[in-house]
């Protein structure tokens, strides 16, 4: 447990590589992160498996030992062409495609006997904002997908539901240009790094969210 003289921790955690693919953005800006300082609190950067229940399981370790005040979980959407801030987690799992360790649920609650659904705490418009003012572009994102980032984002939010003072959230990045398929939307390793960093600095900062508008036709 950490002590009260200590100073704040950020845990910021993504994912290993996953479907075949040799590497995970997601993961890899983590592991830049990883103890460097921001605002005054220590960044913790985590890099969980690709395998449902595992996952969920190494965060609530992590949670357990660093007891940050804020938590960002990132994940990999290919084919998305900006940063998207995630709003809401649902209680379901549902595979397309095999984990990491070759499970596939389908229709199956993350949390037997928990709620639907769970808000982000995180400002996802002042994240959006933030994120378009130094030219990424972003947009909030109504849906996290049924998969492992749908899982430990919902997962997360679970394990903080009753923990004053956390502030904690989801974020799909899109693919790195340095491992993207021809033509698939991109951006560079460095920037979605620096993206990250705006983002938690944003996050310590906005005590409540932008009022504009992130909603979407469909």
């Amino acid at each position: 447990m950490r002590d009260r003289s200590s100073p704040k921790i950020i845990l910021l955690t993504g994912f290993e590589p996953f479907g075949g693919a040799r590497r995970n953005p997601a993961g890899e800006i983590a592991q830049a992160w990883h103890g460097r300082e921001l605002g005054g609190a220590k960044v913790v950067g985590a890099v969980l498996p690709c395998v449902f229940g595992e996952a969920r399981r190494e965060l609530a370790r992590l949670l357990l030992r660093h007891r940050p005040s804020l938590v960002l979980c990132l994940g990999v959407a290919g084919g998305r062409d900006a940063i998207t801030p995630e709003r809401v987690a649902i209680n379901v799992d549902d595979a397309r495609i095999p984990d990491n360790a070759g499970h596939q649920p389908v229709d199956r609650p993350v949390v037997r006997g928990g709620p639907a659904a769970y808000w982000s705490t995180l400002p996802v418009k002042a994240l959006v904002a933030d994120l378009r003012a130094r030219g990424f572009p972003a947009v909030v994102s109504q849906t996290a997908g049924t998969f492992l980032c749908n899982h430990v984002f919902y997962g997360l939010m679970h394990a903080v539901r009753r923990r004053r003072g956390v502030r904690a959230g989801f974020v799909h990045v899109p693919a790195m240009r340095e491992a993207a398929s021809p033509g698939e939307p991109s951006l560079p390793l460095s920037g979605l790094i620096d993206a990250t960093g705006l983002m938690l600095r944003t996050a310590l900062r906005a005590r409540r969210d932008r009022r504009i508008s992130g909603g979407a036709t469909h």
